[in-house]
């Protein structure tokens, strides 16, 4: 058969030829047709191709076109898969399994669960997955881009070329999908899309893909998970504990900067684990909450601009390295939180932003669709397809890579649809009003998943509004977080500390507050990456006075932290009085640990913790008013807090916190009960860089004092704080 011109072929061939057909199996691979059966096949470059079959024999193509169009007949079905082999003008040799022979492999019931919201598992088929059809290996492709006239998966497999290997479209569903034979993993891969209006031809990596090159490339990688887990007791125990009534403390990090290589280079995810797992047993942390470690274009966005929201980031390691440390961590009694980036998804050209020519995973309107001052888009909760991206990758880390819980970034840019806009620049919801309800919805519908299906995990809302309910469950109209960051706590209490001792008095309401609003949420108190960052110095800076009453200040707020109600949450470098900032371009000053003030800060940090972890006092009832009580809150003329922390058995701790450098001798504060109270903790000690004021043990007397029935007498180190306890209890 004699080489053809354009002309005389098909409109199907033509499209094909011109990468333009919305739907290749119709035409390509093999066709009935009056009676006999058609083999076509599309390969570019290719200077003739034959069809290799089981018994050996060879089928002939003849060549149609020389872009590389071929065609056969035989007078029956030729047995599929079939093998293709091909040479290029230079008599190179390749062969394959002809990709346009093989059935769909997306079901009915995936379509119909995807178009509704529902596929909750849609990351095991979504995205590339080695796997094998029909009995040959390869790589199974499926992308959603429903204003598509054609899609294609290009890579290195195939130099890029979107002609080679474009897709099969299912249906209305807009999503598209691929099992292309023989494709090695590591291999990197994006997807064309030629948009079906416009006919502009743009590529775009994969929203689900598992893997991806180091940046600054962008092309996604084929993976395959072979990692054997270790952590069975662990995910038994979270299982069947109960998080409200035990220790938390979380130990907030950014991968990249908590230790770098002596080259500057980054450490990977396996030593990273070994030695974050290692600090936080000495220090006494129960939970690593991980900055975002899904792939992210720019070191400097901190990850909190995600690109890649099913693959960690490459420049740690492996997806299987980033399972090594979750693993290991659980094997040392660390839990993994990792933030979560829900609210909003950078403009990359090559990422999410417009991907199939259109506003797919974000509003078309900008009213709706920006974030002006982030300049990123907003995802378009009100589309099922778009939220069941969002709802398959929570599950996706909770099975994939065991981890224990999310923290939500800025929730409350999800709640309000006029954050941070102007009049005019919004748009309200279908009653007229600012609350983005199909946000609140995903929210819920994100925790009654989660809730059901992986007991034990938690969530931690950083939410900064006064949305009620926020950690309520979504049975009776709350948002269904665990936990949520007490920001008040937070802002009051640093605000307090700004103050010179000399006006504290003036102030004492900043602390007081907190507790007229303390458990109308489950809270955890926050010292996060936000308050030592952009202009704002280390929490070292923010004490005021000398270098001693900087770092007595320090330690005050610290065991202050400890001693109130709430989970606590603590940026990497606080706990040893980091000294300038964090820079997120190198890793903290472990330098200063050779200066004893910061050793000593540590060491008291450290104690703080492992304290916290013992006495049930501090941990048992964080969300109960039942576990708070106020022995003087009125004190202001001396800054004087004291109050009671009690357990579920009884047990209580009493905490007077001094917040001046005066030292109170002969400080009268009543008591629940008589017996010997012994000091268990001091923040003035000689230890921790104090002037080693403090208590020996003392009888309380039956001397009745602020309400209570009995008294003792203390003394008060400067800017210090003490906890005591009945001896032996």
């Amino acid at each position: 058969m004699e080489e053809e011109n354009i002309e005389t072929l098909s409109a199907d061939a033509v499209a094909i030829l011109a990468a333009r057909h919305h739907d290749p199996f119709s035409w390509l691979g093999q066709h009935e047709k009056n009676g006999t059966w058609q083999q076509r096949s599309f390969l570019p470059g290719a200077a003739t191709a034959e069809i290799l079959l089981e018994d050996g024999q060879i089928h002939p193509l003849q060549k149609l076109h020389p872009a590389g169009f071929f065609s056969g007949q035989s007078l029956a079905r030729l047995p599929t898969p079939y093998l293709l082999r091909w040479a290029d003008p230079n008599g190179k040799k390749f062969q394959n399994y002809d990709s346009y022979t093989f059935s769909p492999m997306l079901g009915d019931l995936d379509l119909h669960l995807f178009s509704e919201g529902r596929w909750l598992d849609a990351y095991k088929k979504l995205g590339a997955h080695p796997c094998h059809a029909e009995g040959i290996g390869g790589v199974f492709f499926s992308v959603w881009a429903p204003n598509a006239e054609r899609v294609s998966v290009v890579g290195d497999f195939n130099l890029w070329d979107g002609r080679t290997h474009p897709m099969r479209v299912r249906g209305s569903t807009g999503l598209w999908e691929l099992f292309i034979p023989g494709i090695p993993e590591g291999s990197r891969y994006k997807f064309e899309i030629r948009h079906r209006d416009s006919g502009s031809v743009f590529v775009k990596t994969d929203p689900y893909a598992n893997a991806f090159e180091i940046r600054p490339d962008t092309a996604a990688q084929v993976t395959r998970s072979t990692y054997a887990w270790h952590d069975a007791a662990w995910l038994r125990q979270r299982r069947e504990s109960d998080w409200q009534r035990a220790p938390m403390s979380v130990y907030e990090v950014h991968l990249g900067s908590w230790k770098r290589n002596p080259d500057g280079s980054f450490l990977g995810y396996r030593r990273l684990a070994e030695e974050l797992a290692a600090y936080s047993q000495k220090m006494g942390f129960t939970h690593l909450e991980l900055l975002p470690v899904m792939e992210h274009p720019l070191d400097e966005s901190w990850g909190y601009q995600v690109s890649g929201y099913y693959a960690p980031s490459s420049r740690f390691g492996s997806p299987d390295d980033f399972r090594y440390f979750v693993d290991y961590c659980h094997q040392h009694g660390i839990g993994i939180l990792l933030d979560w980036v829900p609210g909003h998804f950078p403009r990359d050209d090559w990422g999410l932003a417009r991907f199939d020519g259109t506003p797919l995973y974000e509003h078309a309107d900008p009213r709706e669709g920006e974030h002006q001052d982030w300049g990123t888009y907003i995802f378009n909760f009100g589309r099922n397809e778009v939220r069941n991206f969002l709802l398959s990758n929570a599950c996706y880390w909770v099975e994939e890579f065991h981890v224990d819980g999310f923290r939500v970034d800025a929730v409350a840019s999800l709640l309000y649809r006029d954050y941070s806009r102007e009049t005019g620049d919004w748009i309200p919801n279908r009653y007229g009003g600012r609350e983005n309800l199909e946000a609140i919805d995903f929210l819920r519908e994100m925790h009654i998943i989660l809730n059901g299906q992986y007991p034990g995990i938690v969530s931690i809302a950083e939410e900064s509004t006064a949305w009620p309910m926020v950690s309520r469950p979504a049975y009776i109209g709350g948002l269904g977080f665990s936990m949520k960051w007490n920001m008040g706590w937070m802002h009051d209490t640093l605000g307090y500390f700004r103050q010179d001792p000399v006006f504290r008095r003036y102030h004492q309401d900043s602390l007081t507050f907190s507790q007229l609003y303390a458990y109308t949420e489950n809270f955890i108190l926050p010292l996060s990456h936000d308050e030592v960052v952009h202009g704002k110095g280390s929490l070292l800076d923010k004490m005021p006075g000398d270098v001693w009453q900087r770092f007595a200040n320090l330690r005050l707020l610290f065991s202050y932290q400890f001693a109130h109600p709430g989970k606590k949450l603590n940026f990497m470098g606080n706990e040893f009085a980091h000294g300038r900032e964090w820079d997120s371009g190198s890793a903290l000053d472990w330098e200063l640990l050779q200066v004893s003030w910061h050793a000593q800060i540590q060491q008291l940090y450290g104690d703080l913790n492992h304290l916290h972890r013992s006495l049930p006092a501090f941990h048992q009832m964080d969300f109960q008013s039942e576990g708070f009580q106020w022995i003087d809150c009125h004190d202001a003329d001396q800054s004087v807090l004291s109050f009671l922390r009690w357990g579920r058995e009884g047990d209580f701790v009493l905490v007077l916190c001094n917040f001046t450098p005066v030292p109170r001798h002969g400080y009268r504060i009543g008591v629940p009960r008589t017996g010997l109270y012994a000091e268990i903790f001091n923040s003035d000690a000689a230890a921790y860089g104090g002037s080693n004021i403090g208590n020996l043990p003392m009888q309380a007397q039956g001397i009745p004092w602020m309400g209570q029935p009995a008294s003792i007498e203390v003394i008060l180190p400067p800017l210090a704080a003490i906890f005591l306890q009945i001896a032996g209890s």
